[in-house]
């Protein structure tokens, strides 16, 4: 999958997995609700979980924000352009809008991908 191709498709019907979910290596997008499936996810690409919107924590961020309206995000280590926000707070967001987290899987021998979104579960049924 290139830079260029959308990570959900026009159809998108994505396996969900669950921590006890096995997946082949065929399964390139996935998407989880599973909250330790996300933490293990950002813990191999050490992504802290942030935010652009204002809340109790703290303020909005000056940046424009193309996210679908779901106000949560990832920093990467030297990409650190949202608020961090602890894992309770994006956790408690996650599932007080129902949130799903759609994912790109790594190709066998490459590294993890940080390719991902977030986006009401609603959409992918």
């Amino acid at each position: 999958m290139s830079a260029e191709d959308p990570l959900l498709p026009q159809h998108p019907r994505v396996k969900n997995v669950t921590r006890d979910t096995p997946h082949e290596a065929g399964d390139r997008v996935l998407s989880t609700r599973d909250h330790s499936v996300i933490k293990e996810w950002a813990r191999l690409l050490s992504a802290e979980p942030a935010t652009g919107e204002a809340s109790g924590s703290g303020p909005a961020t000056s940046l424009t924000v193309t996210d679908g309206g779901t106000g949560l995000r990832f920093n990467f280590p030297g990409i650190a352009r949202f608020r961090e926000i602890p894992w309770e707070e994006w956790l408690d967001h996650f599932n007080r809008y129902d949130l799903t987290f759609v994912f790109e899987t790594a190709g066998a021998g490459s590294p993890p991908s940080a390719r991902y979104r977030i986006v009401p579960t609603q959409e992918l049924r």
